[in-house]
């Protein structure tokens, strides 16, 4: 009957719309899950770029610390050293002015047994000679020790400062890649929003 037509037709269109519903729900399914595979794969790629990262930061920071630990180490040897030299020559020239004086004082004996007052009037001025001499070697040595010092220490300021620049710059790229996984991780939750507020439009929607 005419009834049982309309009843029939409108069950088939019932089942046809039921079906595209269907149909359309699993390519949205699958959408999303493409979609979900897509973020966890540029998730793992990020991984690793971050991962490489941190070797690669790792890695600078053992070699520039090294490199600045090693400076300095040879650094303090070169003072040490120079240290050492600046002692020895000191030692050598007050050697040679021992040396010296013994060679004057024999040479006052000789001359005192010709000459007493002669002799005497020299002892004297030799004496006064010969602490100038003496005094003015030890002031020009302590010149020099000085102003090595000064040197050497001017250095090793000079690569302290250096070496808390590069501590510096390894606190700076730590930082950097700290705010570089917070916008990463800000980034995929405002995906997984934006995927969501879609799912949920297209859910009401239909």
């Amino acid at each position: 009957t005419f009834q049982t037509n309309i009843l029939t037709e409108l069950k088939s269109w019932k089942l046809n719309l039921i079906q595209h519903h269907k149909l359309q729900m699993r390519q949205e399914k699958e959408k999303h899950a493409a979609h979900v595979k897509q973020l966890q794969n540029e998730m793992e790629n990020l991984k690793e770029l971050l991962h490489t990262y941190e070797i690669s930061i790792s890695r600078k920071d053992e070699v520039v610390i090294t490199n600045l630990t090693q400076a300095l180490k040879k650094q303090k040897e070169r003072v040490e050293l120079m240290r050492k030299f600046t002692l020895w020559r000191i030692q050598h020239v007050k050697t040679k002015q021992e040396e010296y004086a013994n060679s004057i004082a024999d040479r006052h004996f000789r001359t005192a047994l010709m000459k007493k007052v002669w002799a005497a009037w020299r002892s004297a001025s030799e004496v006064r000679w010969k602490e100038k001499v003496a005094r003015a070697c030890q002031l020009r040595a302590e010149d020099v020790c000085v102003q090595l010092t000064n040197d050497y220490e001017a250095k090793i300021a000079e690569l302290t400062a250096t070496l808390e620049q590069r501590k510096a710059e390894i606190l700076r790229l730590h930082s950097e890649r700290d705010q570089y996984e917070d916008t990463m991780k800000k980034a995929f939750m405002r995906g997984v929003c934006a995927l969501n507020l879609e799912a949920m439009t297209m859910f009401q929607s239909k």
